[in-house]
């Protein structure tokens, strides 16, 4: 397409004149959150509805318009940013907001795309119920862009991925059809489960405009402790005897590295109330019936005769809970005043973390000896943030691709929860098997033949 004129009209006409953003306008749709991704897009599109939504596509896809579908525009692979082109569209979702309906008694609610999850956790919690998806970016992350990226976060451990809460979609096919499916069902088996082709396929199958989510019992009691631990395999041993002693009540089991805390104490001015280990465990268990706190407590008295803990808190209040989640908190900005880091979402399954690390540490030091490391994340579920600090740009991406060949000899995975955007995509179209990329591009070539919905992003262009 070389001619815009038309197509800005029409958008225009369908949304009205103050829904379409040109020029400077555009400047906060067009780069992401790490301010990594720039990009020129033809215009933004902010519809109001369902339908409006539908005719752009429509629109777009006559015109021959790439289309970037955009959330909260919080997502850490690039996933939501134009390419430089200048004849991309995106579509925002962030004046469809409304909460549509909750029903605390069959726990779901319904609620269009681009409400931020803060307010519908907000919304479920006044209903006393829990909307159980947490994450750093809660207070701007749109529920559309968590869904299409199948977002994870602290909770996964409990009660799964986004995909996990999921019951019904509202999907705007590539080519403007919509698809309403917002069911209020737990069980559904008529059918192919469509909902699955739209959640974590980062808008690159169509845009999900609202959705029916699980909830579930609002916990009444709540135990959060910051442990010290003289090793991983101490951790994963821990981790072993909290899901027997604490089982479904364990909600969140974090692991972060003492370098990282040191990082959070220097340019954030917050210090731990334990110290003088290699590796942390921040554990949270949460449940409607008495007696958590009992059982934390003989937790951490069995890690200590064990020798898996070393030293350790158990917080006396909620401001206390709150004050160990602020540390975990806090890492990724604390990273960044230190200068930044060359950022790795991965996972390995949890017994094998520790000869991960190993091997990992290994290579940096005859990789890049200059190196410095981050390394947080969710041992509970496998997920690491395996952030190297301290190398030349570069050097970024040989850096990249040692990780994920380690992570790949490790049967990981080289995106755990923030999907692959633009910013793995290459490599995952390294690593991935022939299968795999016949299967992805078959998928995409039957609902998008045109190649216009999220270009270049998930799968490779060459796909």
């Amino acid at each position: 397409m070389t001619d815009g004129a038309p197509l800005l009209d029409t958008l225009r006409r369908i949304c009205g004149d103050t829904a379409v953003l040109t020029g400077g306008d555009t400047a906060a749709y067009a780069t992401d959150w790490r301010d990594m991704f720039h990009g020129t897009p033809l215009c933004v599109v902010r519809p109001a509805n369902t339908d409006e939504v539908a005719r752009c596509v429509t629109s777009c896809a006559k015109a021959g318009a790439g289309i970037v579908p955009q959330g909260g525009n919080t997502g850490l692979a690039g996933g939501a940013t134009p390419d430089a082109s200048g004849t991309q569209v995106i579509i925002a979702l962030d004046r469809m907001t409304a909460i549509r309906h909750i029903d605390p008694i069959g726990m779901t609610v319904e609620v269009e795309a681009g409400a931020i999850l803060q307010t519908v956790k907000d919304a479920a919690e006044n209903e006393n119920r829990l909307l159980p998806l947490s994450l750093a970016a809660e207070g701007s992350a749109r529920i559309g862009g968590l869904i299409a990226t199948n977002a994870g976060g602290i909770d996964v451990l409990r009660y799964g991925m986004t995909r996990a809460l999921v019951l019904g979609l509202e999907v705007v096919l590539p080519d403007g059809q919509v698809l309403s499916r917002l069911r209020h069902l737990r069980k559904d088996n008529a059918g192919y489960d469509l909902k699955q082709l739209f959640i974590g396929t980062e808008g690159s199958l169509g845009i999900v405009t609202a959705a029916v989510l699980r909830l579930v019992p609002l916990p009444r009691h709540r135990a959060t402790a910051l442990i010290a631990v003289p090793d991983i395999a101490a951790a994963v041993r821990l981790y072993e005897r909290a899901q027997s002693d604490i089982g479904e009540a364990l909600s969140a089991f974090e692991l972060i590295s003492g370098d990282g805390l040191a990082l959070v104490a220097r340019h954030m001015g917050q210090d731990a109330p334990v110290s003088g280990a290699e590796w942390y465990l921040l554990i949270e268990a949460g449940s409607s019936l008495p007696g958590l706190r009992e059982a934390a407590e003989a937790l951490l008295e069995t890690a200590f005769e064990e020798g898996w803990a070393t030293d350790g808190v158990l917080a006396e209040s909620e401001a206390q809970a709150d004050g160990l989640w602020q540390l975990r908190e806090s890492l990724t900005e604390a990273e960044g005043k230190a200068g930044g880091a060359i950022k790795h979402d991965i996972s390995v399954p949890i017994t094998g973390i520790d000869a991960f690390l190993s091997e990992v540490g290994d290579m940096l030091r005859s990789t890049a000896p200059d190196a410095r490391l981050n390394v947080f994340g969710h041992l509970g579920d496998g997920n690491l943030h395996y952030n190297v600090m301290n190398v030349a740009k570069a050097d970024a991406g040989t850096v990249n691709a040692a990780v994920h060949d380690v992570v790949a000899r490790h049967a990981g995975s080289i995106s755990a929860e923030h999907g692959l955007g633009q910013y793995r995509v290459a490599e995952w179209a390294r690593l991935a098997s022939a299968p795999e990329h016949d299967l992805t591009r078959r998928i995409k070539h039957a609902l998008d033949p045109g190649g216009l919905m999220n270009p270049g992003k998930v799968v490779p262009q060459d796909d």
